[in-house]
C-alpha cells in the first residue's frame, strides 16, 4: 500500500512541475490540490518525499502558501513522518499561525516521551500571540501530563478547563481520567469520572486502565461489572484491562468467566486480546488452556511467544519451556529478545547447567545478548543454582557497567551456596563503588551476617539500612529479625518484630527459629498461634523451628504433634525434621520409634546421619545393646567414617569389648582437622587443629598451657549441651570424637582473651 502511495505522488509531483508553466489556477484549487498531495505524502511517512513535496510547493504555489492551510496541512505531514525538527522549523517561519497549527505542534510533542515538556512551551506561546486554546489543546496538555507524570501541571490545567467550560467535552473528560491514573492519583480519577454525564466505552476503558495500572485490581473489576449493569458493551481493549487484572490476581474463575463472556457477546478476538487470555491462563497455573490458545493463534507475535515460554517457566516446566525456545528459534519470523532468553534461562536454571544453562548462555553470545545486564543477571542466578561460583564471577567480571541487581544477585549467590564471607566481600565492593544499597541488597548482606554470626557486622548494616530509609522494607525486617536472633539477641530481635507493621513469613519464622534455637519453647508457640491468627500459612520452615524447640525442652508430646499437623497440612518432611525427631526420640529413650522414623524417612543419605545420632544417645545413656545394633547399621553402608568409627569405638569400651575396639583402631582413618573462628575488632580469627601459622600463635600457646596446667592441677569432669547432645570432657582425655574442633575453639577462645587483655592494659 504505501508503495502505491509513494508511486502516486511521484506522477503528481511530475504533473506539477509541468504545471510550473502553464497559467495559475485559482487560489481555492491550488491549496485544495496541494493539501491533498500533503496528506497522500503524510500517509507513506517518508521524510525524504516529505522534504521534496515541500520543496516543490514552494516554487509552484506560493500564494497558496501564504495561507495557513496548506501550511498546517503540511506541518501536519512532517509529524506524521516523525520529523518534528522540520515541523518546528516551519511553524517558525510561517507567515500567519492559528490555533490548528499550535494544535498540530503541541498533540506532536505530547505524544512524545521525550518532548512532552515542549508542549507547555508552545501553549505559552499560543497565549502570548492572543489565539484562545480549545478542547483539542486541552486534551494534548492532559495527555503531555500524563507522560511526565506532572500532576501539578495537570491540576492547573483541570482549573482552567473548569474556568473555560472545557469539561463538557467527553474527549477532555477522558484524557483527564488519563492524566489523574498515569498520575498516580486514582480517587480524583474516580471523582472525574463519577461527574460526567455521558460515559462511553472508551470512558470505561480509561478509569479502568488507570485502576488497573495503579494495582487496584479488585476495583477495576468492580467498575467492569458496573460498566455491565450499565449496559455497556465493552470493547476488545475492555477485556484485555480486565484479563490482565485478573492474571494479577490469579483469579482464575474469574479470566474464566471473561473468557466466555469475550465468546459469548461475539467480540472480535484480535491478537493482543489472544495475548491478554494467554497470558491469563498462565499466571493462574494452567498451561493446557494457555497452550490451547497458543495453538489457535495464526500469526503469534513475540508477545505471544513469551508469554508461553514464562507460563512454563514460571510454573516449573523448564522443559517445555526449552521445547517452545527451540521451535521460536527455527519456525517464527520474530526473533527473541532479552526477556525471552531471561525467561528461558529462568525456567531451566533447575537443571544442570551442561543440560540448558550453557548452551542457552553460548546463544546469548552469538545474538549479542551477552553482556545485557538483564540476561547477565539471570545467568549468573543460573550458575549459583549450580553452585558454579566461578562462571558466575566471569559473567560479572565480564559486564562493564554493573548495576545494583548484578551486585544483588552476586551477594545472594553466595549466601545461597553458603560463601557468607564472600557476600560480605561482594556487599562493601558494592559499597565503594557508590551503587544504591537497596532492600535487596541488605537483606543479603544481613543473611550473611546471621550465617556467620558477627554481631559488630550486622549492626553496621542495619545502621546503614536507617540511613538509606531501607529499614522499614519487609524484607530487611525479616533479615534484621534472623541475624540479631541468630547472634543471640533475643530481645533486639523482638523489639525489631514489634515495630514491623507488615511481617511476611518470613519475617515470623526468622522470629520463632531464634525462640526454638534457644529452647523458649512457650514463646515460640506463641508465634505459632500468632502466625495461624493472621492467615498466614505455615510452611516447612515454621514446622521445622516447632520440632527444635520442641527437641531442645525435651517435648516428646508436642514434638509429634506439630509433626502430624504438618502432614495433615500437606507439607512433606524434609532431611531436617527428620534428623530433630531422631535425635528427640533417642534422647527421650524411645529407640524402637526413633528406629521406625529412620525407616520412614526417604533421605537414604542421611541414613549413617541418623543412626550415629541414636548411636551418641545410647552412650550417653548406656544403653549398650541398641547402640550396637546402631553402630552395626553404620558400619554396613560406612566402614570408612571416621566420627561413627570413635563413636563405635567408644561403645565397646563401655561394653568391655576389647577385642572389637583393637579392630577399630586398625580401621580408623584420619579425621578432618577442625577449624573455628572469631570476630575481634572487625578481623576475622581463623584456628584450624594443628595449624601454628596463626599470627599470635605464641602468645595463644603459653595462654593455653597456663590453662592446662591449672585443669591438670585439679583434675575434674565437665559436660555440656551441644544440638540435643551432651559432650562429656574429663582432663587429660583425647578420645572425643570432635577433639580436634575442640582443640581449634580453646585456640580462639585463647585468642580472644590475649587480645581483651591487650586492649584492658593499653
Amino acid at each position: 500500500m504505501k508503495v502505491k502511495v509513494i508511486a502516486y505522488i511521484l506522477v503528481e509531483l511530475e504533473n506539477c512541475k509541468k504545471r510550473l508553466f502553464m497559467p495559475p489556477a485559482p487560489l481555492h484549487k491550488a491549496s485544495t490540490t496541494a493539501a491533498f498531495l500533503v496528506q497522500q505524502c503524510a500517509a507513506a511517512t517518508s521524510v525524504r518525499k516529505a522534504r521534496q513535496l515541500h520543496a516543490l510547493l514552494l516554487t509552484s504555489t506560493t500564494t497558496a502558501l501564504e495561507s495557513p492551510f496548506l501550511h498546517n496541512n503540511i506541518l501536519f505531514m512532517y509529524v506524521r513522518c516523525a520529523s518534528f525538527a522540520d515541523a518546528q522549523l516551519l511553524f517558525d517561519k510561517m507567515p500567519q499561525r492559528n490555533v490548528v497549527s499550535y494544535n498540530v505542534l503541541i498533540s506532536a510533542y505530547s505524544r512524545s516521551p521525550h518532548d512532552a515538556h515542549v508542549a507547555f512551551g508552545l501553549f505559552d506561546r499560543l497565549e502570548n500571540e492572543g489565539f484562545s486554546p480549545n478542547g483539542l489543546t486541552a486534551t494534548s496538555l492532559f495527555q503531555a501530563s500524563a507522560g511526565l507524570e506532572n500532576l501539578v501541571m495537570g491540576r492547573s490545567l483541570h482549573g482552567q478547563c473548569v474556568k473555560i467550560g472545557f469539561l463538557n467535552n467527553v474527549r477532555v473528560q477522558t484524557s483527564l481520567l488519563g492524566m489523574y491514573s498515569n498520575c498516580g492519583d486514582v480517587e480524583c480519577a474516580k471523582r472525574a469520572f463519577c461527574s460526567m454525564i455521558d460515559k462511553d466505552a472508551i470512558t470505561w476503558n480509561s478509569i479502568i486502565s488507570g485502576y488497573v495500572k495503579n494495582g487496584k485490581l479488585m476495583e477495576s473489576l468492580e467498575l467492569f461489572h458496573t460498566m455491565l449493569r450499565d449496559k455497556v458493551n465493552p470493547t476488545r481493549f475492555t477485556y484485555s484491562l480486565v484479563l490482565n487484572a485478573c492474571a494479577k490476581l490469579e483469579d482464575y474463575d474469574g479470566g474464566k468467566l471473561v473468557h466466555a463472556q469475550v465468546l459469548l457477546s461475539g467480540t472480535y478476538i484480535d491478537l493482543p486480546l489472544q495475548n491478554a487470555m494467554l497470558n491469563m491462563y498462565c499466571s493462574c497455573g494452567d498451561t493446557y488452556t494457555s497452550f490451547k490458545v497458543f495453538s489457535r493463534i495464526e500469526n503469534p507475535d513475540l508477545v505471544t511467544w513469551n508469554s508461553m515460554i514464562g507460563g512454563y517457566s514460571d510454573n516449573g516446566d523448564g522443559e517445555k519451556a526449552m521445547d517452545l525456545f527451540v521451535q521460536l528459534m527455527q519456525l517464527s519470523p520474530a526473533k527473541p529478545d532479552e526477556y525471552t532468553f531471561a525467561t528461558v534461562i529462568s525456567g531451566t536454571s533447575g537443571f544442570p547447567s551442561c543440560d540448558y544453562g550453557k548452551p542457552l548462555h553460548a546463544q546469548t553470545e552469538k545474538t549479542g545478548y551477552g553482556r545485557s545486564v538483564y540476561i547477565g543477571s539471570t545467568l549468573i542466578s543460573m550458575y549459583f543454582n549450580n553452585d558454579d561460583y566461578l562462571s558466575s564471577q566471569k559473567i560479572f567480571n565480564s559486564i562493564l557497567h554493573k548495576d545494583a541487581v548484578l551486585w544483588t544477585d552476586m551477594i545472594a549467590g553466595h549466601v545461597r551456596i553458603g560463601e557468607s564471607e564472600a557476600a560480605l566481600n561482594f556487599f562493601h565492593e558494592m559499597s565503594k563503588e557508590g551503587c544504591n544499597l537497596d532492600s535487596f541488597a541488605l537483606s543479603s548482606a544481613l543473611s550473611a551476617c546471621a550465617d556467620l554470626v558477627t554481631l559488630r557486622q550486622g549492626e553496621m548494616i542495619h545502621c546503614l539500612a536507617f540511613k538509606t530509609g531501607n529499614d522499614n522494607e519487609v524484607c530487611v525486617h525479616g533479615s534484621l529479625v534472623d541475624m540479631y536472633a541468630k547472634n543471640g539477641e533475643l530481645n533486639a530481635a523482638q523489639y525489631i518484630f514489634s515495630c514491623s507493621p507488615n511481617c511476611d513469613l518470613k519475617c515470623w519464622n526468622s522470629m520463632l527459629t531464634g525462640y526454638g534455637n534457644y529452647g523458649k519453647s512457650n514463646e515460640a508457640f506463641q508465634i505459632f498461634y500468632k502466625i495461624l491468627k493472621n492467615g498466614l500459612c505455615p510452611d516447612e520452615v515454621t514446622f521445622l523451628s516447632l520440632l527444635v524447640a520442641c527437641s531442645h525442652c525435651g517435648l516428646v508430646d508436642k514434638c509429634r504433634f506439630f509433626w502430624n499437623y504438618m502432614k495433615e497440612s500437606g507439607l512433606k518432611p524434609g532431611p531436617k525434621h527428620y534428623s530433630c525427631m531422631i535425635s528427640l526420640l533417642s534422647r527421650a529413650g524411645l529407640w524402637e520409634e526413633a528406629e521406625e522414623m529412620i525407616i520412614e524417612s526417604p533421605f537414604v543419605d542421611d541414613y549413617v546421619e541418623s543412626w550415629r545420632t541414636v548411636l551418641s544417645s545410647c552412650i550417653r545413656s548406656g544403653n549398650l545393646e541398641v547402640g550396637i545394633h546402631a553402630a552395626e547399621q553404620i558400619l554396613n553402608v560406612s566402614a570408612e567414617d571416621s566420627g561413627a568409627n570413635v563413636l563405635i569405638m567408644k561403645l565397646y569400651a563401655a561394653a568391655g569389648r576389647w577385642d572389637d575396639v583393637s579392630k577399630m583402631r586398625k580401621l580408623m582413618v584420619e579425621k578432618e582437622p577442625g577449624v573455628s573462628w572469631i570476630e575481634v575488632r572487625n578481623d576475622v580469627h581463623v584456628f584450624c587443629s594443628g595449624d601454628q601459622s596463626h599470627v599470635q600463635n605464641g602468645e595463644v600457646q603459653v595462654e593455653l598451657s597456663k590453662r592446662e596446667y591449672m585443669v591438670e592441677k585439679e583434675p575434674g569432669v565437665s559436660w555440656i549441651e551441644v544440638r540435643n547432645d551432651v559432650h562429656v570432657f574429663c582432663s587429660g582425655d583425647q578420645s572425643h570424637v570432635q577433639n580436634g574442633e575442640v582443640q581449634a575453639e580453646l585456640s580462639k577462645l585463647m585468642g580472644n582473651f590475649i587480645t581483651i587483655v591487650d586492649e584492658e592494659i593499653t
